[in-house]
């Protein structure tokens, strides 16, 4: 099996003022072959976000190991991890800088694994691209590349973030919870991009949410999580023959 992500054994417990400490993920071991999309399913509490920062490097684990592309990576700091990995967060406002451009905020995403240098041209070639990569969004924003980011809806931004993290090379796409905050038809727009950029760029993707609707719709694999252990894991196969309602009764 190729993988693209590989955890080992991890455990990772909290601590807050007085109280007892909190276990997190117990011993959670979990192979995440190269191109498949893998949504993570979970009550609060379960560990869900938890395992994301570890595989991104915001956490480290108390013990176990984290692999990426068959590389040991458990002691590395999320910069350090942007080579392969790009996430996208539950808050639209996060991903983006509002006081830059549409166009300046993609040449810094081109940028992202990169030594930041002084050159950073925003030629015509550029432009264009950028211009037909947002065209494929539309919603007419290939019209605006001028235009502040700040003064974009939630969804447009959010949109506009998904494209921006395959700007430079990256093989992991973390989604942590990307429409909680959007209306409908923002997220539907948002989640039909992360599908088709996973698909097209042959990402391994990992996407956290509490949508069972998108759970039901999208992704090769589901896996549920409960109190720090894996209490579901099913791929394609058995996927494909869920109903919605064998979700819902997970958390019933």
């Amino acid at each position: 099996m190729n993988l693209a992500i590989e955890l080992n054994a991890l455990t990772k417990t909290f601590q807050f003022a007085q109280q007892e400490r909190t276990l997190a993920l117990d011993t959670l071991s979990l192979k995440i072959p190269k191109g498949e999309f893998l949504v993570l399913l979970g009550a609060n509490g379960s560990g869900k976000s938890t395992l994301m920062n570890l595989i991104a490097g915001n956490l480290r684990p108390d013990s176990g190991s984290v692999c990426i592309d068959s590389q040991e990576v458990t002691t590395l700091n999320d910069f350090q991890r942007s080579r392969w990995i790009a996430r996208v967060f539950q808050n639209p406002y996060s991903g983006t800088a509002s006081d830059l451009t549409i166009l300046e905020n993609f040449r810094l995403a081109a940028l992202r694994s990169k030594r930041k240098g002084l050159n950073i041209g925003l030629n015509a070639t550029f432009r264009e691209l950028v211009r037909q990569k947002v065209a494929g969004l539309e919603m007419g924003l290939e019209h605006k590349l001028d235009q502040a980011m700040g003064t974009l809806s939630g969804g447009q931004r959010q949109a506009l973030t998904l494209l921006m993290s395959v700007m430079d090379h990256l093989d992991i796409l973390l989604l942590d919870e990307p429409t909680a905050a959007l209306d409908p038809r923002s997220a539907d727009l948002v989640m039909r991009t992360a599908e088709e950029l996973t698909r097209s760029f042959s990402l391994t993707t990992i996407l956290i949410t509490h949508h069972l609707k998108d759970a039901h719709h999208y992704g090769d694999r589901v896996i549920q999580l409960s109190e720090g252990h894996i209490a579901r894991d099913i791929g394609k196969a058995e996927k494909s023959s869920l109903s919605l309602t064998d979700y819902f009764s997970w958390f019933s």
